[in-house]
């Protein structure tokens, strides 16, 4: 008989997350953070750490741990030791009444840190896990702080409120929190709110998370969060021009799959985590995970003339070499959203727009649309050519391409040959889209369009799609790095290779990580 093995799991590795937004960060990544830190923080009985967005207590139950085999010569006796640790140095705020009674029982042994059980017994029930309910500022049906929606939230005293004590906080506990002195503020705080808009739309808050820590000015920030603040993301532009402007973040971990952090959660566009040491001022040690392994740089997050952050170091050599031929960019011949200002749901009910149905029949004289019917794949449909056409100076009348405003992932390296991009159509004139759809154009031929379609579906542009594109949506801003190319002619990679001087090894990366483009007709967007 083969010997039995026990298998004791870490309790802390094996919990369901809440949701996608508040995601519980298992022990080898939260000690993956703590690594980061400078070590002889864990032998001083002075280091104070805060968590501003507890969930299940593991980052202070990792610190402890450290702090505990810190402090050996300090404080001898084990008993006085913990004591001093837990009421010292171990401070945090959870994000829910739950995640404060499951984070007191993993750091304090006990959800009640006044009673006999706990390791520590405090004169409070919550120790220095506190959580606060707190109320949102409701204005205009959203509140004023985070931007959640008052429909979804104000729920009554039953439900959580989902106010976050750390962003929430009114002056006197700002003051409070900036004068405990914190060393370290660590942690993984809610990734976003709903927001009231069209189709579950959501505002990010980890960003006010990380400002309101540096706010209370401690030594270090290390967070968890999405990687989509590189390069776009709602409401982030002045966060990321903050960031990547920063010369005092020391060390950066990015990852193109989230599962590679949080087991099973799909976050689109990856997470990364950071420590900011407000000591240091230099470039980032920079770590890019993904599915090729681990490439590493030593570089600034912000390049010269670029306004996001780009995640892949061989993307960067790149980019300096197309920007240097100093081209007009592709983007001012790629429309806006809604290029005939027609609703995507028009195709299937346009009288809910106050328009006439669509013809399922061609007619005379009149124009043809593409949009996405009933079965969610791409459909040609007719209107007359009286048609009320909110929007007729578009091209309407030239050859032009259509590409899917949304579709795939995005994000080069995040799976192995990422697509960027759905196939293209070819549109002459007299054709038209919904907003399902952006145009590339317009072109006075028909050959400039075919050859503009030649230049899509090289590798070479879809890799510089990729550098904006972290999300299924492909707006306008993704093509910023697309140069711009003569249409008179037809273009392959190999010619784009040699134009641009690119290196072995750079042409090696576009053609590892990007599959040649489906030219069938791509039925879906």
């Amino acid at each position: 008989m083969p010997e039995k093995v026990n298998y004791n799991p870490d309790i802390l590795s094996c919990l369901a997350n809440l949701s996608s937004d508040e995601v519980f960060t298992p022990p080898e990544i939260a000690n993956s953070m703590l690594d980061m830190l400078p070590q002889e923080l864990f032998k001083s009985p002075d280091t104070k750490f805060l968590d501003p967005g507890c969930k299940s207590g593991v980052f202070l139950r990792e610190i402890a741990k450290r702090l505990n085999e810190g402090l050996k010569d300090k404080i001898p006796d084990v008993e006085q030791r913990m004591d001093h640790i837990m009421k010292n140095q171990l401070f945090a705020i959870a994000i829910t009444q739950i995640t404060g009674l499951m984070s007191r029982r993993s750091v304090y042994c006990s959800k009640d840190a006044s009673s006999r059980f706990s390791i520590t017994r405090f004169e409070n029930s919550d120790g220095n896990i506190r959580y606060r309910r707190i109320e949102h500022t409701w204005e205009n049906g959203r509140c004023a702080i985070c931007g959640a929606s008052k429909d979804v939230q104000d729920r009554g005293e039953e439900l959580e409120s989902h106010a976050y004590e750390f962003i929430h906080m009114d002056k006197t506990t700002e003051k409070e929190l900036k004068d405990m002195k914190f060393d370290v503020i660590i942690g993984n705080p809610p990734y976003q709110m709903e927001d009231g808009g069209a189709q579950a739309s959501a505002i990010p808050i980890y960003n006010k998370f990380i400002n309101q820590a540096k706010k209370l000015n401690p030594r270090y920030i290390s967070m968890i969060v999405p990687s989509r603040w590189m390069t776009g993301g709602k409401g982030l532009d002045a966060f990321r021009e903050e960031m990547i402007h920063s010369n005092n973040i020391y060390e950066l971990h990015d990852f193109a799959d989230s599962k590679d952090c949080f087991h099973g959660v799909d976050i689109k566009g990856g997470v990364c985590y950071f420590l900011i040491d407000n000591n240091y001022h230099g470039k980032c040690r920079c770590f890019r995970h993904s599915i090729n392994g681990i490439s590493d740089s030593y570089r600034s997050l912000c390049e010269k003339g670029n306004d996001i952050f780009i995640r892949e170091p061989t993307l960067v050599s790149i980019l300096f070499k197309v920007q240097s031929k100093k081209e007009q960019s592709l983007s001012s011949i790629v429309s806006a959203r809604k290029p005939y200002a027609l609703a995507a749901e028009t195709m299937r009910n346009a009288k809910k727009y106050g328009l006439p149905e669509f013809s399922e029949t061609a007619q005379p004289g009149g124009y043809r649309i593409l949009g996405l019917g009933e079965n969610q794949r791409r459909t040609w449909k007719f209107l007359p050519n009286n048609y009320p056409i909110p929007r007729r100076d578009s091209g309407l009348m030239k050859y032009k391409v259509f590409i899917a405003e949304a579709y795939g992932c995005g994000e080069i390296g995040e799976i192995p040959s990422t697509p960027v991009l759905s196939t293209p159509v070819l549109s002459k004139p007299g054709e038209l889209c919904t907003e399902t759809f952006l145009q590339i154009g317009p072109f006075d031929t028909q050959m400039e369009a075919e050859n503009m379609l030649s230049y899509i579906r090289t590798k070479f542009f879809r890799a510089l799609v990729g550098i904006k594109k972290q999300t299924q949506h492909t707006t306008q801003k993704v093509y910023q790095f697309v140069p711009m190319q003569d249409f008179s002619k037809p273009w392959t990679d190999k010619e784009l290779y040699m134009k641009y001087g690119l290196s072995e090894n750079e042409i090696e990366f576009i053609e590892s990580n990007i599959k040649p483009m489906d030219i069938d007709g791509g039925a879906d967007a």
